[in-house]
């Protein structure tokens, strides 16, 4: 008796996420997977995450290859399973598309031959292709009349479809936009013995972000200069039962990001995000916190910030900054931040002017301490000392606004002491 077959689906890794990109398979047909074990490896536009298989069995068939995109819900392998599995009507693609399923649940089939598609219709696999299957007929009819390249139009539909209306109104704009003051830059063509790398799609896309950053956000940019010589102290005293209690080091981020907590709560338009006619103020504090790796950068997110203690705040960023070496989080861990603190001083930095992630008031960047002669009541003495800059969204914060937060955060961490409790 045959066995029973699932098919695997593109799961939607995340509340905003509606496609990824098949990095790896981290098997090949024929080989056993096994039920949450770790079957291959996606990119979206906000994460990187590897898909466990859904049930145990044998792949027969890999149905969407290594670098193809995919919409969520949209089948990508077929597994045979035991001859007394169960077996699961899968939704149509008309029903996928209409509602993508959320997380990583499982859809079953049985395997059945699809319709033949209408003769106005390519057959299913080409319109599966990385681009050709957002466009329908009426769509790529629109694109010719108009004479307009379909890859230059961003989609409103569900999951990201280019509808009519897109074309439409891209059409309208590029018929309406001034020519070209100058023309683009020609493409740098590579030397002998130049090493040409080819760009991720995550460092793709932190490109497009940090573009539309500057494009869009009138940035300016403070400093201040704070006496760390309470906070030293204070973590120097802690450090030693922090270890053993916790497991890793006490770093001095989390007493800058208690600072920044501090210092939002008394300044809480920059825990905002300017929309156009209005500004949003939000009540939670989400702090999103950059995180360095060998090939790119990610901001996981410390969600309701505010309620941590010092401890918490170092518990936060260990499990996220230890995850994302694991290419272990979710793409809910990447979104929803309303502020960020940025560690660039722990490669020795003293000055940063960092670019303000889309939708945020603002960036703090805490820069080396070091031991530096300081002017104290007339004397000259040596302390521990530590530049705050501060990027932020001059349509959201005026210079004074800027300034108060700053100093905000400066008094924060200068009032710590020895007695200051961690947890």
């Amino acid at each position: 008796m045959a066995g029973k077959t699932t098919r695997v689906v593109m799961p939607q890794l995340g509340e905003s996420v509606h496609e990824g990109t098949i990095s790896k398979w981290l098997v090949k047909p024929g080989d056993k997977v096994v039920e949450f074990e770790p079957m291959l490896e996606v990119d979206t536009d906000k994460v990187n995450a590897e898909v466990p298989a859904p049930v145990s069995g044998i792949l027969r068939e890999i149905l969407a290859k290594e670098g193809e995109t995919v919409q969520a819900g949209a089948e990508i392998a077929v597994v045979e399973t035991g001859g007394g599995a169960s077996e699961k009507l899968l939704p149509t693609r008309g029903e996928v598309a209409a509602k993508p399923p959320e997380g990583l649940a499982k859809t079953e089939i049985a395997k059945v031959e699809p319709a033949p598609p209408a003769p106005s219709e390519p057959p299913p696999r080409e319109r599966e292709g990385v681009e050709s299957h957002r466009y329908s007929p009426g769509v790529q009819m629109a694109a010719s009349e108009l004479k307009v390249d379909l890859s230059r139009v961003t989609g409103t539909g569900l999951g990201g479809r280019v509808t009519k209306k897109d074309v439409q109104d891209f059409a309208a704009k590029a018929k309406a936009a001034p020519p070209a003051s100058a023309p683009a830059a020609a493409p740098v063509a590579p030397a002998e013995g130049d090493q040409v790398v080819q760009l991720t799609r995550v460092r793709r896309l932190i490109a497009e972000n940090m573009t539309r950053s500057k494009q869009t956000i009138p940035h300016a940019w403070q400093t201040q200069e704070v006496d760390m010589s309470g906070v030293v102290a204070n973590r120097a005293a802690a450090k030693g039962a922090f270890q053993r209690q916790e497991g890793f080091s006490l770093t001095y981020l989390p007493y800058v990001m208690a600072a920044a907590i501090s210092a939002l709560r008394e300044n809480p338009h920059a825990n905002a995000t300017f929309n156009e006619t209005e500004l949003i103020v939000h009540r939670d504090i989400n702090l999103g916190i950059s995180v360095g790796m060998e090939d790119t950068l990610l901001v996981p997110v410390v969600r309701r910030a505010d309620g941590l203690s010092i401890a918490g705040l170092a518990r936060a960023v260990n499990d996220l900054a230890t995850r994302a070496r694991g290419k272990q989080l979710k793409a809910d861990d990447l979104s929803g931040a309303t502020f960020t603190v940025n560690n660039s001083g722990t490669f020795g930095t003293l000055f940063s002017y960092s670019v303000i992630n889309p939708g945020q008031a603002g960036i703090l960047t805490m820069e080396a301490i070091v031991q530096r002669p300081v002017a104290v009541d007339g004397m000259i003495g040596i302390k521990p000392m530590m530049y705050l800059c501060f990027s932020f969204d001059h349509r959201v914060l005026d210079g004074l606004q800027a300034a108060r937060f700053l100093t905000s955060c400066r008094k924060w961490l200068e009032a710590v002491t020895l007695e200051t409790p961690i947890y």
